[in-house]
C-alpha cells in the first residue's frame, strides 16, 4: 500500500476512524446553528499541500445525513493539489429542525486520491457505446427509451 504524505497546518489533523476507512474525518473550527433549509460555509482550521497528481475530495458524513439531514452542497468538494487556503465545508441542513455544530464536531470526510490529467480533443462525432446517450436514471427499472425514469 502506497502512503501519500500530505502537509497540513491547523488542528485537529484529519484522522481515519477505523482501519480500511477511505475518508479521514475533518472537524469544525467554529460553532454555529444551521437552521432547516439553510447552508453555511464552515471553517475547519486546516490547510493542506497535496503532491502533484493528487486531489482531496470533501464528502458528507453518512451519520450526519441519516440522523440530522446535514449534507454538503457541492459534494464532493474538490481540493486541488495547488490550493493552499483553509478547507471550508459548505454544509446544508435538509432536515426539519435546527442543528447545532460545535467546535471539534466531525462535519465531513476527506478522501485523498490520485487523479489523472486529461487531454481534451475536440471531434466532430464521438465513438459509439452500448449505453449511448441514455443518462439520468436510464439504468433503473422502467426507464423510457429517452433515459427518463418513469
Amino acid at each position: 500500500m502506497e502512503q501519500v504524505e500530505v502537509l497540513i497546518t491547523g488542528s485537529p489533523v484529519p484522522a481515519y476512524a477505523h482501519p480500511g476507512d477511505a475518508g479521514a474525518d475533518i472537524h469544525a473550527a467554529e460553532a454555529l446553528t444551521l437552521e432547516p433549509g439553510r447552508r453555511a460555509l464552515v471553517a475547519t482550521g486546516i490547510a493542506i499541500a497535496l503532491p502533484e497528481g493528487y486531489a482531496a475530495f470533501v464528502h458528507p458524513r453518512s451519520g450526519l445525513a441519516a440522523k440530522h439531514g446535514i449534507t454538503i452542497v457541492n459534494a464532493p468538494g474538490t481540493v486541488d493539489a495547488g490550493y493552499r487556503g483553509e478547507i471550508k465545508v459548505n454544509l446544508l441542513n435538509t432536515g426539519s429542525e435546527a442543528h447545532r455544530i460545535e467546535v471539534g464536531d466531525r462535519i465531513a470526510q476527506l478522501i485523498v486520491q490520485r487523479v489523472e490529467r486529461a487531454r481534451f480533443i475536440e471531434v466532430e462525432r464521438l465513438p459509439g457505446s452500448d449505453r449511448g446517450e441514455r443518462g439520468h436514471g436510464s439504468t433503473g427499472l422502467g426507464a423510457t427509451p429517452e433515459g427518463i425514469a418513469r
